[in-house]
């Protein structure tokens, strides 16, 4: 029968697929796609302090991917109450610190088990901030945001759902002839197609991409700012995954995603490569102007997060609350850090560091 947008789509092919997804264009692709990872991956090796990585990329991601579904926030905002416990940020900075919440989250239970159903449904739980779980009732549908008309309607039925997802599952982990990067292009559409929960499915399968990539030995932290190609090209985006379900057309979506992963790859290891030589710089001026305070570790720490506060020092050892106070004024009398009163406690501002990831353009 044609493919009718309207109705639910429980015809929904299982994997692997029928099409071949290993043609010319595609292995050329992988193969550029892996080399710009395996380049991604040593890069993230040359800054001892995995935290001013795991601070910094994630948040990025998690801004550019809330934006994807409409939920828009800044990179200084989320900088900014990264680590803060109080309710001061707005409901969308809080939903995208959700995604990154997630992303950690799902990176832990990796140690535990692999990317699953189970993986998808908790950190899909934490992205929404509810107890939800594969949906069970009817009515799903996609929507043009322009027209309003019906693009697609995923599967209904809960063992309809899991039976899919268990054949999802089946093939990402069990396809070992199909290079990896390939399969996580055939494992994010069809992720998406089958549409699990009621709502979070966008974020929580680009998640899933991450995770997958570091599952499968690609990456060693989730680090690669993959929304980013993905809001520069949303509607070849969405254009390419709907391809697939009306006219079968995998080559294009794989080489869509396999052109994202090369491209963000190269990105992110020249922003990684430009936030060390930022460190670097600031190591030598802080042991040149300040140097009865200076340590690797106290240059380090005012880059874990753009918006640095006492208790940070005090958590890593650097200093006594007295003394990390101290420290931190001195760094603002040098013009290093911006010093700021927020509630009860000042924030220090790291705006060399904040400007370098604030910014969406080439690093390089």
């Amino acid at each position: 029968m044609p493919f009718d947008a309207t109705l639910p789509y429980n015809d929904l092919p299982l994997l692997p697929p029928q099409r071949d997804v290993e043609t010319r264009s595609v292995l050329k692709a992988c193969i550029e796609a892996r080399a710009a990872l395996a380049e991604l991956r040593v890069s993230g090796q040359l800054i001892p302090n995995q935290e001013v990585l795991i601070n910094s990329i994630p948040l990025l991601e998690a801004q550019a991917s809330s934006e994807i579904e409409n939920i828009v926030t800044t990179a200084d905002r989320l900088f900014r109450f990264a680590n803060e416990a109080g309710n001061q940020a707005d409901a969308a900075t809080k939903e995208a610190l959700r995604y990154r919440t997630a992303l950690y989250q799902g990176y832990r239970m990796l140690k535990k088990r692999p990317v699953s159903t189970t993986v998808a449904i908790e950190v899909c739980r934490t992205i929404k901030g509810i107890d939800l779980d594969i949906r069970s009732t009817p009515g799903t549908a996609l929507m043009n945001d322009a027209t309003k008309t019906v693009i697609y309607t995923p599967p209904d039925g809960k063992n309809l759902l899991q039976d899919k997802l268990a054949n999802w599952e089946r093939y990402i982990h069990e396809a070992v002839e199909v290079d990896p990067l390939i399969r996580l292009a055939v494992m994010h559409y069809q992720f998406e197609a089958i549409h699990p929960f009621t709502d979070g499915n966008g974020r929580t399968g680009r998640i899933l991409n991450l995770l997958y990539l570091v599952d499968k030995g690609l990456l060693e932290i989730p680090v690669l700012y993959l929304s980013r190609y993905i809001i520069q090209n949303k509607s070849a985006y969405y254009q390419r995954l709907l391809s697939v379900t009306t006219d079968g057309d995998w080559e294009n979506w794989i080489l869509f995603m396999l052109v994202a992963v090369h491209e963000t790859a190269q990105w992110s290891t020249a922003k990684i490569r430009a936030i060390r030589d930022l460190l670097d710089k600031t190591a030598m001026r802080l042991r040149k102007e300040l140097p009865k305070i200076y340590s690797r570790e106290l240059a380090e720490i005012i880059f874990v997060n753009p918006y640095c506060r006492i208790g940070d020092l005090v958590e890593a050892g650097i200093a006594k609350r007295q003394a990390a106070s101290t420290y931190l004024k001195m760094l603002s009398g040098i013009g290093m850090l911006e010093e700021m009163r927020s509630g009860r406690e000042n924030l220090y501002i790291n705006p060399a560091l904040l400007e370098l990831l604030s910014e969406r353009n080439d690093p390089r």
